[in-house]
C-alpha cells in the first residue's frame, strides 16, 4: 500500500509501514527534493516552513526533512506546538520523529502557560513532555525566577527538578540550594538537599527537606530545620509555618529562642506566634530564662509566654479617659526594654543552682523578675524548705533576693533524719544573701516554732517549742542558727530524751524532698 502527499505540483510517496515515522510537510514557500541514496531523500522547505507529526506541529524559517528516517532539521525562529499545551522556541532544532525527541539550541524558550524555561541547549521528549538542560538555564514563573546548571521539566505535572547551583529569586524570597523541585502550577518549592532561604524581612531558613508555597506563604520543613531572625530562632524535627498568620508549629525536640529577652523554650510540641510575639509549649516543655551567665529552668504541663503591647514606634501606649471633661488622651512612655511574661500550668517545677521550687501554676515577668507561685507551692534553698498557699519569689540575676509567702507559711530546716527546725505562721518573708537564706520573719496568730539549739561545741541542747506574734530566724552556713521571738512569747525547752513525740512537729508539717528537682536534667524527663 502506498500513501501519497500532494504539495502544489510536488507529490511525495511513502510506504504505509513508514507512517509511524512520517513527518508530514504542511507548507513551504519553496521546496526542493534531493535524492541522497537509494534509501534517503531529503526535502527542504524555505520560507514559512511547517511540518507536523501527529499532534506536534513544527515551524521555522527553513526545514530539511528525511522522511525515510523521520528526522528533521529546522533553522531560524523554530516553534514547536505540542498539542496546543506546550510551546517551544529556538533558533535550531534537530527533531527525531521515531523517538519524538527534540534537540534545541540557541535562545531556547519553553512555555506551558504557567511558566517559561530559558536555556541555550535543551533536550525535549515530545512524547513524554520531559525537557532537560545541562549547561545552564532558568525558569520564570510570574515574579519567581529560578536558575541552575541542570534542570528537568515535566509538562504533565508542571514540575521542574533543578540541580547544581540552584538559585530562586522572588520579591519575598531568595533561595539557594544544590537541588530543588519547583511546581509552576502551585508555585511551590520542594527542598530535597541542604537549602538556605532568606525572606524579605531578613528571616533565614535552613533546611534539607520541606515544601514552601511561595504564593500562600505556607511551609513545612523536616529533618532538623531551623528558622532565625533578629528576634527569634526556631529549630525542630518538623516545622509548619503560615506566613500570613505568623504562626509556626514546631514538633520533635523543638526549640524557640527569644534572643531579645534571653528566654528559650524546649519541647516536643511548640507554637510561635511572631505577630503577637508569643509562644506556647506542650508535651514536656521546659523554659530556660538566661541572665548574666546563669539560667533558671521551668517545666510544666503547659508553658506560655507573651510580650507587653507597644505601639508601632516601640513605645508603651497608655489610654486615659477624663470622664469629667469627656476627653481621651494617649500617653506614650518610653519602652527601653521589652517586657516578656511567662505563664505555667500544672506540675510546675523550677530548677536553679541556688533554688528549686514546685507548684501548680506560675506567673513570671522579666520586668520585675518575680516568680509568682500558686496552689501548693514549695521552695527549697540548701537544706531549707519553705511552703504556703501562695508564694512570690523575687530574683535578681537569677539569684533569690526576697521570698514572700501568704497563708499557712512554714519554713523547715533539716538537721538530720529525726530533727527538723520549723517555723510556721500566717505570712512569711525571707531574705537572701549570696543566693542563700539569711533572715526569715514570720507573723501569725500566733506564729510557732520548733528549734534545736546548740552549744558552743555544736552539741544539741534540746528542743525549743515556742509561740509568739512574730518570729525572726537568722541563718548561718545555710542552716537556722538563731531565733528571736516578739510579743506574747510562750516557749518550752525539752531535753532531747524527754521530747513528747506529738510535739516534734508543727501542724501542717510535711517534708517534701521527694518533690524537689535534684538537677536540671530531671525537668526534661
Amino acid at each position: 500500500m502506498l500513501i501519497a502527499f500532494f504539495y502544489g505540483s510536488q507529490t511525495l510517496i511513502c510506504s504505509a509501514q513508514d507512517t509511524s515515522r512520517i513527518i508530514q510537510i504542511i507548507h513551504g514557500n519553496s521546496m526542493r527534493q534531493k535524492q541522497i541514496d537509494e534509501q534517503n531523500t531529503i526535502v527542504t522547505l524555505a520560507g514559512d516552513a511547517r511540518v507536523q507529526q501527529g499532534n506536534t506541529k513544527i515551524s521555522a524559517d527553513s526545514i530539511a526533512v528525511n522522511q525515510q528516517t523521520g528526522i528533521a532539521e529546522c533553522f531560524g525562529n523554530v516553534h514547536i506546538n505540542d498539542a496546543d499545551s506546550v510551546h517551544t522556541y529556538a533558533q535550531y532544532l534537530r527533531y527525531v520523529g521515531p523517538e519524538r525527541m527534540a534537540y534545541l539550541k540557541n535562545k531556547v524558550r519553553l512555555t506551558d502557560g504557567k511558566g517559561t524555561l530559558f536555556t541555550d541547549d535543551l533536550q525535549y521528549d515530545v512524547a513524554t513532555g520531559i525537557g532537560t538542560y545541562k549547561n545552564g538555564g532558568k525558569v520564570v514563573n510570574g515574579n519567581t525566577i529560578l536558575t541552575s546548571t541542570d534542570a528537568t521539566y515535566y509538562s504533565d505535572t508542571k514540575d521542574v527538578y533543578f540541580k547544581k547551583y540552584v538559585h530562586l529569586t522572588d520579591p519575598k524570597y531568595d533561595i539557594k540550594a544544590d537541588s530543588l523541585r519547583y511546581n509552576m502550577q502551585l508555585k511551590s518549592a520542594y527542598f530535597i538537599a541542604p537549602t538556605t532561604i532568606v525572606n524579605k524581612d531578613g528571616a533565614i531558613i535552613n533546611t534539607k527537606n520541606g515544601i514552601y508555597n511561595l504564593e500562600t506563604g505556607q511551609a513545612e520543613f523536616f529533618d532538623r530545620s531551623a528558622i532565625s531572625d533578629s528576634n527569634y530562632s526556631v529549630t525542630g524535627g518538623r516545622i509548619a509555618y503560615d506566613e500570613k498568620s505568623g504562626i509556626a508549629q514546631i514538633e520533635d525536640r523543638g526549640k524557640i529562642v527569644d534572643s531579645v529577652n534571653q528566654v528559650t523554650l524546649i519541647g516536643d510540641l511548640l507554637y510561635l506566634n511572631k505577630k503577637e510575639n508569643s509562644f506556647l509549649g506542650t508535651r514536656k516543655p521546659v523554659m530556660i530564662i538566661h541572665k548574666d551567665n546563669d539560667s533558671t529552668y521551668v517545666a510544666a504541663d503547659t508553658l506560655f509566654s507573651g510580650i507587653r503591647k507597644y505601639d508601632k514606634n516601640g513605645n508603651h501606649t497608655i489610654i486615659k479617659t477624663d470622664t469629667l471633661n469627656k476627653t481621651t488622651t494617649v500617653e506614650i512612655g518610653s519602652a527601653s526594654d521589652t517586657i516578656r511574661y511567662i505563664l505555667a500550668f500544672h506540675h510546675v517545677r523550677i530548677f536553679n543552682d541556688s533554688l528549686q521550687a514546685v507548684c501548680d501554676s506560675l506567673y513570671y515577668s522579666t520586668e520585675d523578675s518575680v516568680f509568682r507561685l500558686y496552689q501548693d507551692p514549695v521552695f527549697w534553698n540548701g537544706k531549707n524548705q519553705v511552703s504556703g498557699d501562695t508564694m512570690y519569689m523575687f530574683t535578681k540575676n537569677q539569684q533569690p533576693q526576697h521570698l514572700s509567702v501568704f497563708n499557712n507559711s512554714m519554713v523547715i530546716g533539716k538537721e538530720n533524719n529525726s530533727m527538723y527546725n520549723q517555723i510556721g505562721g500566717r505570712t512569711l518573708n525571707a531574705y537572701f544573701k549570696n543566693g542563700n537564706i539569711d533572715y526569715v520573719r514570720i507573723k501569725g496568730s500566733p506564729a510557732e516554732s520548733i528549734f534545736y539549739p546548740q552549744d558552743d561545741d555544736s552539741a544539741y541542747i534540746g528542743m525549743n517549742r515556742s509561740k509568739s506574734d512574730v518570729i525572726e530566724a537568722y541563718f548561718l552556713n545555710k542552716q537556722m542558727n538563731k531565733i528571736k521571738y516578739i510579743n506574747d512569747v510562750d516557749n518550752a525547752l525539752y531535753p532531747l530524751n524527754q521530747i513528747p513525740g506529738e510535739l516534734k512537729i508543727l501542724k501542717g508539717f510535711l517534708w517534701q524532698d521527694a518533690r524537689r528537682p535534684k538537677n536540671k536534667l530531671e525537668l526534661f524527663e
